[in-house]
């Protein structure tokens, strides 16, 4: 496995080298993460652990790198389980003068060179998962009308989008074929741009495969002064959870000034690897699970 780990992680770099990336390192230890309600980073010292290597990555965008890429250690507390561990290998990548379909375009991309020579496995018994592009793409809209009990615009009514979501439209997502879920509501935007066409819903999308997210990708957000207020709200739920918010990220604000018009993913490399190999508990990907040390 370990054998196969590094095969994965070299084809990785290999793949963006040759698109002409530049691979980057940025500090894991920072003073002030992305404030999100539903993450929760590891304190360092007065410091965070990283929970994403994206602010510092996006004020490498604004400095002048067009194409860059890390793979990474990201930590966050209380993610256990069978496909989640509390420090995970990240990669993440940022084009600029591009946005959320060219991610998709890329996912399709590193995804076949992944897999020449090798014959995909999967999480679950059953048929092999076929990667011929181009992949699906399914509205967030469509995907609740298609797999769960009430719409969209119920859920988010009745403040239930996201037990919807992960109970009845997730594990019904990637069967056979990888699928991009795409337009997420403006509520849930994160660090994502609203489409222009339609400011009810995000330029946000994920990767699914058998049921398991894989990526989350956005055309990134630019407005410093909106990003300000949706961290601004996501310290008010962070509060309401009877946690204190880490502070506001300031030289990341004052940089996105200046970031040009750009997209950016995450894709989890364990369950990247998980996927590549047929290991059903991301122990199997790992050299040593937490419990282990």
């Amino acid at each position: 496995m370990l054998k196969e780990r590094a095969a994965i992680i070299q084809a990785v770099r290999s793949f963006f080298i040759d698109h002409g990336f530049l691979e980057v390192e940025t500090p894991i230890r920072i003073p002030a993460p992305a404030p999100e309600a539903h993450i929760e980073p590891e304190p360092s010292g007065d410091w965070y652990l990283q929970t994403s290597p994206e602010l510092c990555m996006k004020r490498l965008l604004a400095g002048g790198c067009p194409q860059i890429f890390q793979i990474c250690k990201c930590f966050r507390r209380h993610e256990r389980g069978d496909r989640h561990l509390p420090e995970m290998t990240m990669l993440e990548w940022y084009r600029a003068g591009a946005d959320y379909r060219d991610l998709m375009t890329d996912c399709e991309g590193l995804f076949a060179a992944l897999n020449a020579g090798r014959r995909l496995a999967q999480l679950d018994a059953g048929q092999p998962i076929d990667l011929t592009p181009p992949w699906p793409r399914l509205t967030l809209a469509e995907a609740f009308r298609l797999y769960a009990p009430i719409s969209l615009t119920e859920a988010m009514a009745q403040g239930c989008f996201e037990e919807v979501l992960v109970c009845s439209v997730e594990p019904r997502l990637g069967h056979g074929f990888p699928v991009f879920l795409c337009d997420y509501p403006a509520s849930q935007a994160s660090l994502a741009s609203l489409h222009p066409d339609n400011p009810e819903i995000a330029q946000r999308f994920e990767l699914y495969y058998n049921g398991v997210e894989l990526a989350n990708g956005f055309t990134e957000l630019t407005d410093a002064r909106e990003q300000r207020h949706r961290f601004e709200v996501e310290q008010d739920h962070i509060h309401s959870q009877g946690r204190v918010p880490p502070p506001m990220p300031e030289p990341f604000l004052t940089d996105l000034c200046r970031m040009p018009p750009a997209a950016g993913i995450a894709l989890g490399i364990d369950r990247l690897v998980m996927l590549l190999t047929g290991a059903t508990n991301i122990n199997q990907v790992v050299t040593f699970p937490p419990e282990g040390l």
